[in-house]
């Protein structure tokens, strides 16, 4: 049977074909399409299944053997992608809960993940065992879409219409198309979903008139226009600043991706048209202007206006293209609120990078055998100029973690030293702890924000790039990259080493500390890797004069 996807699916299947349990497999299998499905945190599945707990890293704990195809993935055609067998039984198992509507049926994010869930098999177990059930799910589908129960919504089917379209199937022969030829394919489709947006505006008229006389019609233009420019320039310019300023190659590639795909979306209505009805002459708008508009003192001036401008030009092409194409409407609100995710992630780099510009040697600090010995430790490394101390213990009792963590607020306030409190959102409040550091098991950052304010910094363990750019996408003010090298405080089963400083070096500048090893001796390694901050426990703990050793380090860093 083939099946029909929106472009939020076809983008979920290209990721998943990035993930295989082996290598030699060209197969998408059913835990390869759960990582698949989590590519956009804004998309419907990927909100489900976040709403269970269930991430990347709960996927491939199940799923250890799961991993990165070895390759370049980046010109994966969907008419090139095969499926498995339990995928397959999904895939048919949500087109059958659908087979009351219209076929072909396009399938949504949502729709596949409730095929998985309903179909027999390990994924459907695993994710039953995580809470989500097919009812449950039928109803919070509906919930998301903001409609009554009754048949579950799909997209705009354009050959109930009468409209050629054409029909891709994953099962088709492998074939490789032009860049030209997959642009004039999408443009095709795009147009032709215009044009059926439209005769469905004129079948809902009474008498057979169309809904929009010519004057209407121009007008609806000549708005429509405006706020493509708007948005199109504004996120030229804030691409600039994450390309330029921030140098965030991350951030840069995002911002990308949402240009191409506004682009993409908007060419539902043809350029052709929109020049035709554009009169930038007569435009009452463009002589008034505030003093707001011509007034810059800094580039996060420039930055803050711009996604607002981007803002609000993707919110009036929302509501103005429901009345042209409601597909392109829903596009639209999409990138709205990948917009907003991605103005928060630039704006905290940016003060987070401001407000750790001088960060460079980061303590990790037991509690010590003894309050007192806990005291003269932590005052020996502010003296000697540490920049940020965290307090570490798992196993003092709370009374106890609770008194030495307030000893340490007393010890560095009024002075350059940070203090931060390990895992422990809850006492970084109580003891007014600049801030809080989680790892990949605790507390996500969202949750530790909530507790530990808008002003505290919340840092997060990452050892993985792409557990790195997750962080900066929550919202996390820095990030602990590692374990680099084998440590005598704290056990691991693997080690990312220096490849791993090299690559978040290279794609992310959210403040990023090396952690796991490092001492003076293997210093130069990270150094070389590109990452100017560290973190360490051992190295300094461990020696006879912790200040001493935290000086010599300090040396080694800003020299």
């Amino acid at each position: 049977m083939e099946h029909q996807f929106t472009a939020g699916t076809t983008r979920a299947l290209a990721e998943a074909a990035g993930w295989a349990r082996r290598n030699d497999s060209d197969e998408i299998e059913g835990p390869a399409l759960l990582m698949g499905l989590l590519v956009e945190s804004e998309c419907r599945a990927a909100m489900l299944l976040a709403r269970h707990g269930i991430g990347g890293e709960s996927i491939r704990g199940r799923w250890p053997e799961l991993a990165r195809r070895e390759g370049d993935l980046a010109e994966i055609e969907p008419a090139s992608l095969t499926f498995s067998m339990d995928v397959r039984a999904s895939l048919a198992a949500a087109a059958e809960i659908l087979a009351n509507l219209p076929q072909p049926l396009p399938l949504a994010t949502e729709h596949v993940l409730l095929g998985l869930v309903a179909s027999e098999g390990e994924v459907s177990e695993w994710l039953q065992e995580q809470g989500l059930d097919q009812k449950e799910l039928e109803t919070e589908i509906h919930r998301l879409y903001g409609h009554q129960p009754g048949a579950l919504p799909l997209d705009l089917d354009d050959s109930r219409l009468g409209l050629a379209r054409k029909r891709v199937s994953p099962f088709a022969p492998r074939k490789t198309a032009t860049f030209a030829e997959r642009k004039a394919t999408m443009r095709d489709l795009l147009i032709a979903r215009s044009l059926a947006g439209g005769l469905v505006r004129r079948e809902r008229t009474s008498g057979g008139h169309a809904a929009q006389d010519s004057s209407d019609s121009i007008s609806l233009l000549r708005v429509f226009d405006a706020a493509v420019n708007r948005g199109r320039e504004g996120l030229r310019v804030v691409e600039d600043y994450a390309r330029f300023v921030l140098d965030d190659r991350h951030l840069t590639a995002r911002l990308k991706r949402l240009r191409h795909d506004l682009v993409a979306l908007v060419s539902a209505i043809p350029i052709d048209r929109r020049l035709a009805a554009r009169e930038t002459q007569a435009d009452v708008g463009t002589d008034v202007q505030t003093p707001s508009e011509q007034t810059r003192r800094h580039t996060a001036d420039i930055l803050w206006a711009n996604f607002t401008r981007l803002e609000e030009a993707l919110r009036s092409l929302e509501e103005f293209g429901k009345l042209l194409d409601l597909d392109m409407a829903a596009g639209l609100e999409q990138l709205r609120y990948r917009t907003y995710t991605l103005h928060r992630a630039l704006e905290i780099t940016r003060t987070s990078c401001r407000r750790l510009a001088g960060a460079r040697l980061y303590v990790l600090l037991d509690g010590r055998p003894s309050l007192a010995e806990f005291e003269t430790t932590a005052r020996s490394l502010v003296e000697s100029g540490v920049h940020v101390i965290q307090l570490r213990d798992k196993r003092l009792d709370d009374r106890r973690l609770i008194e030495r963590a307030r000893r340490l607020r007393k010890l560095t306030s009024g002075t350059d030293t940070l203090f931060i409190m390990n895992d422990r959102p809850d006492l970084a409040a109580l003891a007014r702890a600049d801030g809080v550091h989680v790892g990949q098991e605790e507390l996500t950052v969202k949750d530790a924000r909530t507790i530990v304010g808008p002003d505290a910094l919340v840092g997060v363990s990452t050892h993985s790039l792409e557990q790195a750019e997750a962080a900066v996408l929550d919202g996390a003010n820095y990030i602990g990259v590692g374990p680099t090298f084998a440590s005598g405080t704290k056990q691991f089963d693997v080690f990312p080493g220096v490849e791993l400083l090299r690559a978040v070096a290279g794609r992310i500048r959210l403040p990023a500390f090396a952690i796991g090893g490092i001492d003076r001796q293997n210093l130069p390694d990270v150094l070389a890797a590109g990452i100017r901050r560290v973190a360490v426990s051992g190295a300094i703990l461990s020696a006879q004069d912790p200040a001493a050793s935290a000086r010599r380090l300090l040396d080694l860093l800003h020299g």
